[in-house]
């Protein structure tokens, strides 16, 4: 579970920082991505396996495409 576990913590790591740049708190920005809070915190921690309709609505509350926000990962 090692590799998955990190690609999980990336992702959640990215999701944090684009989401903080734009100003957002993680209940606001749950809010805009029509998802619980308490799963935005899970997602931001590393400990949700999402599935890509949620990660495609991340992206598009970002306003970036899927390839953006996985970029670096």
């Amino acid at each position: 579970m090692g590799k998955a576990a990190d690609i999980l913590k990336r992702f959640g790591q990215r999701v944090r920082e684009l989401r903080k740049a734009r100003g957002l708190s993680q209940e606001a920005f749950a809010a805009e991505c029509g998802l619980d809070r308490t799963y935005m915190g899970g997602i931001e921690r590393g400990e949700r396996n999402l599935a890509l309709r949620n990660i495609d609505l991340i992206a598009n509350t970002l306003g970036m495409s899927l390839s953006d926000l996985m970029n670096g990962l």
